[in-house]
């Protein structure tokens, strides 16, 4: 369980920078379409904490700031290579791929920073409280990072090419958004965490009758 928790944060990580160019509207709000893939990486941050431990969460993040920027570079290689003549999207290609450096700088910033903080504030949580009360620390722990991830985000990437009051709109709605993810992802959450405690179980299980 815990490598396909890895695979799914690390995946999810690169397709929202991929989603991040579409742009889609709910009652009149505009959002991109990565908030739908990103707001799930802090639930499995808070799941891999809650099962692995802080130091497998930690080292999630890192793994994932690693990562982003690994594919960054590889696809700012793709983007230089010469496009062959039968190829006739190549500024497709670079717009839907490319995005400004400023963007890019923007998601890892926020990323680091939130995903860390999240990171702390859940298992300082735990500590208080033990393994009850997972909805609450998964919660807080997402509410408030995910208020430093948007703030963060669209602040560096925006800021001085849009009004003042356009900039907080936009704070302001992704981060609705996010809230309301975050209640309602508090059930897969406690499910995850049954799953991904069970296959640790497992595993702990057959360690045990391997013979030394």
């Amino acid at each position: 369980m815990f490598i396909y928790l890895n695979a799914l944060f690390v995946g999810l990580l690169i397709v929202s920078n991929i989603l991040g160019v579409k742009l889609f509207s709910v009652g009149g709000f505009i959002l991109p379409a990565a908030v739908i893939v990103y707001v799930v990486t802090f639930i499995i941050t808070d799941v891999v904490g809650e099962v692995y431990g802080r130091d497998a969460a930690r080292k999630l993040v890192q793994a994932g700031f690693f990562t982003q920027v690994i594919v960054m570079i590889f696809i700012f290689i793709a983007i230089q290579l010469p496009a062959a003549p039968a190829f006739g999207f190549q500024t497709e290609f670079e717009t839907i791929l490319g995005g400004s450096f400023r963007v890019m700088l923007a998601s890892l910033l926020s990323y680091i920073a939130s995903q860390n903080l999240d990171v702390s504030l859940f298992h300082r949580l735990k500590a208080r409280h033990g393994k009850k009360k997972l909805w609450l620390r998964n919660n807080v722990s997402t509410m408030t990072s995910q208020l430093v991830d948007t703030s963060l985000f669209i602040t560096v990437a925006f800021w001085g090419t849009v009004p003042l009051t356009v900039l907080l709109g936009m704070i302001a709605t992704q981060y609705v958004f996010k809230l309301i993810v975050a209640v309602i992802d508090t059930p897969i959450v406690y499910l995850l965490v049954t799953m991904a405690r069970k296959s640790k179980q497992e595993q702990t299980n057959m360690e045990m009758k391997r013979p030394s």
